[in-house]
């Protein structure tokens, strides 16, 4: 098993950028692309209350299901797709190694 995790994150069509991250601290999604300088307000914190970390799942393992808190934001924001999470409720593990995201626009 181990101890990291690669995600990569489209920022144009074909282009995708990999970030490494430990398994072991706990950290969110989220918290590794704020890490990687990527622009995420998070301004609930990773409480899944503020929808500024909505990322959309492009390919790679499947996720457990979103909670009924995770789904209830992602139903509220403006643009929602069948592969909508929240970065911040992505914990990171080796189950989520290959994950491809994009960043969702954030509507003024």
């Amino acid at each position: 098993m181990t101890d990291e995790v690669r995600v990569y994150v489209e920022e144009s069509p074909g282009h995708r950028h990999e970030i490494v991250g430990p398994t072991d601290m706990g950290l969110s999604l989220m918290e590794l692309m704020k890490a990687d300088g990527y622009d995420i307000q998070a301004t609930c914190g990773g409480m899944a209350l503020c929808g500024t970390c909505h990322v959309e799942v492009l390919a790679g393992p499947e996720l457990p299901e979103p909670s009924d808190d995770e789904l209830a934001m992602l139903e509220s924001l403006p643009v929602m797709t069948q592969g909508s999470r929240l970065s911040c409720q992505i914990r990171l593990n080796s189950r989520i190694d290959g994950l491809v995201v994009r960043l969702m626009p954030q509507e003024a």
